[in-house]
């Protein structure tokens, strides 16, 4: 019985991926996002298949989490200016030019885990296509309300959502973070945020919105439960990359 509870307890910290490929972190408990009215959330695919989620940083740029590619030695394509996956009608699919993850992560740390998808071309910006602003300011306080958004799983090992749902968030201050995380926290990279709803698996790399502004990736959380209240979602803090992304995006050719 010991050896079952260690296992669970263990479990319980592992981050929202596993090694074999498949990516662990869909919105439970949220509701329908109204029709693009989030214009800068992509669909990342694999062979044509959801498997993160990412966002518009620019016309050319797309941020996501690190994991989010190591898992796939296969080349991943990008779907803008789409709600409904099933239907391509205001949608299109643009190739991934280059992968740039950060130079300090890791397939097996929950650090770093942030990277820049440079698209093949710059897409075309309309009202189902825009970018979303970084923030400016390096912290986020607690009790601050936020959303996040996705097309994974609405509900533990349930299926992925065709349309694009949302949930509010509000994020937690560090200090709890790191009560419910211990050392797998670190406040300088990290934001946590629980809400009714949050992320299940299929969200990895969506964004933790805060107002009008892009705060954090989503990054890893409970495997046994989507959206625990025991162990809050964990967000790479942006802010704390914002001097790695302006060097990426300043020296392309």
């Amino acid at each position: 019985m010991m050896t079952i509870i260690s296992l669970l307890l263990l479990a319980s910290l592992l981050p929202h991926r596993t090694f074999t490929a498949r990516v662990n972190v869909g919105i439970v408990k949220g509701k329908e996002a109204k029709p693009h009215s989030r214009p800068y959330m992509v669909s990342i695919q694999n062979n044509f298949k959801h498997t993160c989620g990412g966002f518009l940083i620019s016309d050319e740029f797309v941020m996501t989490a690190a994991h989010c590619w190591k898992g796939y030695p296969k080349i991943l394509t990008v779907v803008v200016g789409a709600h409904d996956l099933r239907n391509s009608e205001d949608s299109y699919r643009v190739e991934v030019k280059s992968y740039i993850s950060h130079p300090h992560y890791t397939f097996c740390s929950l650090q770093n885990d942030i990277m820049l998808l440079r698209l093949q071309e710059k897409v075309k910006l309309n009202n189902y296509v825009k970018w979303i602003s970084l923030p400016k300011e390096r912290n986020v306080s607690g009790d601050t309300l936020c959303s996040v958004a996705g097309w994974g799983q609405l509900w533990t090992n349930g299926i992925l959502s065709n349309h694009l749902m949302e949930a509010n968030m509000t994020t937690i201050n560090h200090e709890e973070c790191q009560r419910k995380w211990g050392s797998k926290y670190l406040a300088s990279q990290m934001i946590c945020a629980h809400g009714h709803g949050g992320s299940c698996k299929g969200d990895s790399g969506g964004p933790l919105v805060c107002g009008n502004t892009a705060v954090g990736v989503t990054s890893f959380g409970s495997r046994i439960q989507c959206n625990s209240a025991a162990h809050p979602t964990v967000y790479t803090k942006i802010s704390a990359y914002l001097q790695w992304i302006h060097q990426i995006i300043r020296n392309i050719k």
